[in-house]
């Protein structure tokens, strides 16, 4: 287990632990846009650190629109590529996480977030509801229990911590409904654990759960 920590330090093309900046993406991945149409906003990315169960080695990137940061839900078993069709109370799909090895730099940097840098360190006992990624979910509201469409049960791989904000660009609007004018939220500020395909059907087989 793996705690993830913002630094104050510009980050550069090329860092591949990032608060904003240019996502590390594979050949061919377009920049996910939402159900609206607007591009959107690169929240962060990781190197899953090796020891971490399943998921060690992949690159995690998520990304959410700009404009919408609804709460999400969704149905125990997941329809076919729910990571681009609504489902349950939703009637858009408003993020995207992907997961992949490698990838080169985007030319394109997001227009929302500060580019930061984040730093991995080893995480103790008392860093259980912490950004972090790998070890056990700390559930707020009991266990979740969701089943790709492949048929695979998903497998925990991050959490954010409820009402962590990402530093906004000055230039950019603020984001509607959230908990802070000089930041963005996911999903509306809610705790998100970062739920991935152990099969790996698709590099965005993966669901965002959510509880508060």
């Amino acid at each position: 287990m793996h705690v993830i920590e913002m630094t104050s330090e510009p980050a550069r093309p090329g860092d591949r632990d990032t608060v904003g900046g240019h996502p590390i993406m594979e050949p061919g991945q377009p920049w996910p846009a939402c159900t609206c149409g607007a591009r959107m906003a690169f929240f962060f990315q990781i190197d899953v650190p090796d020891d971490v169960a399943i998921f060690g080695g992949e690159h995690l990137l998520v990304f959410q629109c700009p404009v919408h940061n609804e709460p999400n839900f969704g149905p125990a078993h997941l329809p076919d590529r729910y990571w681009e069709t609504p489902s349950g109370e939703n009637d858009m799909v408003h993020w995207r996480i992907l997961l992949h090895r490698g990838g080169e730099a985007s030319d394109a940097a997001d227009e929302f977030l500060q580019p930061r840098r984040l730093v991995l360190r080893d995480a103790g006992p008392d860093d259980e509801w912490d950004f972090r990624v790998g070890g056990e979910p700390a559930w707020i509201q009991g266990p979740e229990e969701c089943i790709c469409a492949c048929g695979a049960v998903l497998r925990f791989l991050a959490q954010i911590p409820e009402n962590f904000g990402f530093p906004k660009q000055a230039q950019a609007p603020e984001q509607d409904a959230c908990f802070d004018f000089d930041a963005y939220g996911l999903l509306l500020g809610n705790m998100i654990y970062i739920l991935a395909c152990p099969d790996r059907c698709h590099p965005a087989a993966a669901w965002p759960a959510n509880q508060h």
